[in-house]
């Protein structure tokens, strides 16, 4: 017969033996769990490491994510384990072309101009893209969608969203007849619908009206994340549209924002860039423009907060890579036809003014299909100073009025922060 005593040292032994086991399977879990911090992105060229904010988690959005066709539903919540993400800006010169990438999804957002189709697609290929998940016509201007119904015929498609509004172009027709010609059909944009891309997912954000006098405030809007990185993209949305995305109560911070209206000072109001308050601010935007995009307003506005500009006439094509904690950025001169047909790549650290690494010059650009400026346009000077800018430049201390071509001829370089006029090299 055996003792209560000695039932009672096994019954010890046994628990202390469980606990014991408990213990090294944690301990050896932590260890196989622990994160490298290296840099898995693998952009063109070296990459250059962003700093990005320590969000934490996420709050999720009160309204229900919507479901996905193939994919389940999508929630914005940072993943466990993010993958990589890539977030392509693509220069098209005056317009946007957006391609996001993760897990072998891809989501298009515009195509440039008519002139552009071609180029878009090209840079596609280069990529390996056979089929676009997902395609996003933020609102029915030329800069937006010209070059969307050569990619929709040239590619394989899922889901076409649209903002509710019409417009009686030869361009928008163009793309609803290359949509009809595939057989696909249009889903209407609806805020607070989120769809998955890989490791991450997008959410939309605007339009949150409707009967808009100004087309450009019918644009997508979309939050798109990977992990705790994320990225607000609203293509021409201006401050009405941004002033009811902020009403909505939709979580709008990002560690990137792409300014919207391609820098204009119609949009990227103070309340709004406060309310995303981006890491980085990228600007697609031709050089020499005639609608003298970006506004040196807003590139006022955006630097004294300390957000980090990129633009696509300084630097090319703009590459982010996000493995859903941290970003790295490369860039490509020369990755579209709106540069030159030599492309270099650069990657470069980027200066809080948004100018670009020395070869990325934006006087060497040439900007096809785009009007040349003419050298006697009047630009602004200071006595001792190295650039030459816009009027009212808030680096202008002394103005000193000259013409384009004198300003060259003394060697001086256009200003980052006004984007002045800069004169073309025509084929």
């Amino acid at each position: 017969m055996i003792s209560g005593k000695r039932i009672q040292n096994r019954r010890f032994s046994a628990i202390t033996a469980i606990l014991l086991l408990s213990f090294f399977i944690i301990l050896s879990a932590a260890g196989c769990s622990k994160r490298t911090d290296s840099n898995s992105g693998t952009g063109t060229g070296t990459e250059t490491n962003l700093p990005t904010a320590d969000t934490g988690t996420e709050e999720t959005d009160s309204d229900t994510p919507g479901s996905i066709p193939g994919n389940g539903s999508a929630s914005e919540s940072p993943a466990a384990s993010s993958g990589i993400m890539k977030v392509h800006f693509i220069d098209v010169g005056q317009g946007d072309a957006i391609l996001a990438e993760s897990g072998g999804q891809y989501l298009l957002i515009d195509a440039g101009e008519n002139t552009q189709g071609d180029a878009v697609c090209r840079y596609l290929r280069s990529l390996g893209v056979s089929r676009l998940d997902y395609i996003i016509c933020t609102h029915p201007h030329s800069d937006h969608i010209g070059g969307m119904d050569t990619v929709i015929s040239s590619f394989d498609a899922g889901i076409i969203i649209m903002p509710d509004v019409i417009e009686t172009t030869r361009t928008f027709e163009a793309v609803l007849d290359a949509i009809s010609a595939k057989g696909l059909t249009i889903t209407k944009a609806a805020v607070g619908t989120s769809y998955a891309l890989g490791s991450g997912s997008f959410r939309i954000i605007a339009p949150n009206g409707s009967g808009y006098d100004d087309i450009n405030d019918y644009s997508v809007g979309i939050r798109l994340t990977n992990g705790s990185n994320s990225f607000l993209l609203a293509g021409d949305a201006e401050a009405l549209s941004e002033r009811e995305m902020l009403e909505s109560g939709t979580s709008l911070s990002a560690d990137v924002l792409k300014l919207g209206h391609h820098g204009s000072s119609y949009s990227s109001s103070d309340d709004f860039l406060d309310a995303v308050d981006p890491s980085y601010a990228v600007i697609s935007v031709g050089t020499g423009n005639q609608y003298g995009h970006p506004s040196s307003e807003i590139l006022a506005s955006v630097s004294e907060r300390d957000i980090q500009i990129f633009r696509t006439d300084r630097q090319g094509t703009i590459i982010f890579t996000s493995d859903g904690n941290s970003l790295t950025v490369s860039t490509v001169l020369g990755a579209s036809s709106t540069n030159s047909s030599d492309p270099s790549t650069s990657s470069g650290p980027v200066s809080d003014s948004g100018s670009a690494p020395a070869d990325a010059s934006a006087s060497d650009a040439v900007m096809a299909g785009s009007e040349p400026i003419d050298g006697n346009v009047i630009v602004h000077t200071t006595k001792t100073g190295k650039k030459y800018h816009s009027a009212g430049c808030i680096y202008l201390k002394s103005d000193i009025a000259a013409t384009l071509d004198e300003a060259l001829t003394r060697g001086l370089e256009p200003c980052s922060e006004c984007s002045p006029p800069v004169k073309q090299i025509t084929n």
